[in-house]
């Protein structure tokens, strides 16, 4: 599985000798220590040698220090630097306030803040609803975390959330042109965390919810969207569901099967399985098993959580209760977002004909894709460097886009069912085969189908509530009848 990676990007400045062949055998060091040699420069050339900068993707820091013994070893070579790209991208942050307004004469000055400023402030003061229009919140969203479930890092507290969250921000603004910003709060109190998110709600249009553990962020979800005014949106839960479901959609089309029909093993019943499990039966899935730790989620088995008793009560009909492994025995689908490794290509191979497999931990997936592959028809992962990535920013960003645009209050169900079926439409019949089920997170289409198809949805929801005709037209998909809040 492990292979050399950009986020192990370093660059190894090293003294060689002047001999022609010097800075070849520090190449060759590199590549035979199993990295990846990406740029060769010469710093500086003198009587005692050259001065060369040798860049070069590496697997881990682990890796990396092997890499540098593997150049001190060439006689005459000497690292005296190393400089990591990852690191070196994030001096100084990675996201910044910049002003949309010019302030360069005193006329400027005195309408973008004071006297003038006074004026918008009183016509906002008279109009709560002119915030939108006069302010920065038309077009802003909150990233609140309090630190505990980061990545697969676990609870590291917020102020090492913050490049996590700094590069949600970045992900918003370059794929759906939103103004985001970090909010890392220095408290794991549930009620605490509602209050304060509560508080700073009125400077922003909606509120991203980000690597919050569970269960609390169930509860967090559940109190700000009924206590809130502007949508909020747990996108451990939601967004990764969403592409999920769009991603599943296209599988499918390659597999010539129905989701009414399959039969989904999901493992990891947590925020995301729990989110996934719910927007499947919304889209029509019928036959779900959930897995734990302990195997088979099922009605007979009371579960202290309640999000865990409600996947048992409306999954698992025919009540198996046996492991992930005797359970993935005539699956057509399999869903991972638990942990790495629980799997192998045996496994895979007791699934249906034209299985298909998603295993979506990281970085480690629940089962190696090459093994996987050997049976299953279609195989999707969280990495980048293999085919079909399930990647949150197909989702996020154009979900906010469209949620701003319309001047959305609340997120439900349904528009999420919507922007799965948006993403999924993405890809065309000639794009479509195994190893491209879900577009590319650099596809210009994906946010711009999904903000339109978001604020097509929205609108029409505002419209409803005003007593007014909609105005727009929302995809053309059968709306499940018990597609509710989420």
């Amino acid at each position: 599985m492990a292979v050399p990676s950009p986020s192990y990007t370093t660059t190894l400045r090293v003294l060689v000798g002047t001999s022609p062949r010097a800075t070849a055998e520090v190449v060759s060091a590199v590549v035979d220590a199993g990295g990846s040699v990406m740029g060769v420069d010469v710093v500086h050339s003198g009587a005692e040698g050259l001065t060369v900068d040798i860049t070069a993707d590496t697997i881990d820091g682990e890796h990396l220090e092997r890499v540098r013994d593997a150049i001190e070893a060439v006689e005459g070579a000497s690292v005296s630097k190393v400089s990591d790209s990852t690191f070196l991208l994030h001096l100084g942050g990675k996201i910044e306030v910049t002003s949309k307004v010019q302030l360069r004469t005193r006329r400027d000055l005195s309408r973008a803040y004071t006297p003038g400023v006074a004026r918008v402030c009183k016509a906002i003061a008279a109009n709560k609803e002119d915030a939108r229009r006069l302010t920065i919140k038309r077009n802003t969203v909150a990233v609140v975390t309090d630190g505990t479930a980061v990545l697969g890092l676990g609870d590291i507290g917020p102020e090492a959330s913050m490049p996590v969250m700094e590069g949600k921000a970045a992900l918003f603004k370059e794929f759906g042109n939103v103004d985001a910003w970090p909010v890392a709060l220095d408290t794991k109190d549930t009620e605490e965390i509602i209050s304060i998110v509560k508080a700073i709600a009125p400077a922003y249009g909606g509120i991203n919810l980000e690597d919050i553990s569970a269960p609390r962020c169930f509860e967090i979800e559940a109190r700000l969207r009924d206590e809130l005014d502007i949508p909020v949106f747990h996108d451990d839960q939601h967004g990764t569901a969403v592409v999920v479901l769009a991603a599943l959609i296209n599988a499918l089309r390659v597999v010539d099967k129905k989701l009414e029909d399959v039969k989904i093993a999901v493992s990891g019943v947590g925020a995301a399985g729990h989110a996934i499990i719910q927007l499947l039966i919304a889209q029509g899935a019928r036959n779900i098993v959930a897995f734990g730790r302990n195997g088979a989620l099922h009605s007979g088995h009371p579960e202290s959580d309640p999000h865990r008793q409600w996947v048992a009560d409306n999954t698992n009909a025919e009540g198996f209760s046996g492991s992930l492994k005797e359970g993935l025995a005539g699956m057509d689908v399999f869903v991972g977002v638990s942990s790495a490794d629980i799997l192998n290509g045996d496994d895979v191979a007791t699934m249906a004909d034209d299985a298909i497999v998603f295993a979506l931990a990281n970085p480690d997936p629940e089962v190696d894709p090459a093994e996987a592959s050997r049976t299953a028809a279609v195989v999707a992962t969280g990495r980048s460097d293999y085919p079909n990535q399930i990647n949150n920013v197909l989702a996020f960003p154009g979900l906010f886009r469209g949620l701003l645009d319309a001047g959305a209050r609340h997120i439900d169900s349904e528009m999420l069912r919507v922007a799965a079926v948006a993403i999924a439409s993405v890809v065309s019949e000639d794009e479509l085969n195994p190893s491209f089920i879900i577009p590319g997170v650099f596809d210009p289409r994906v946010g711009e189908a999904v903000a339109e198809a978001v604020q097509g949805y929205a609108s029409q929801q505002l419209a409803k509530a005003a007593g007014k005709a909609p105005t727009a037209k929302t995809e053309a998909t059968p709306r499940a009848p018990w597609a509710e809040v989420v």
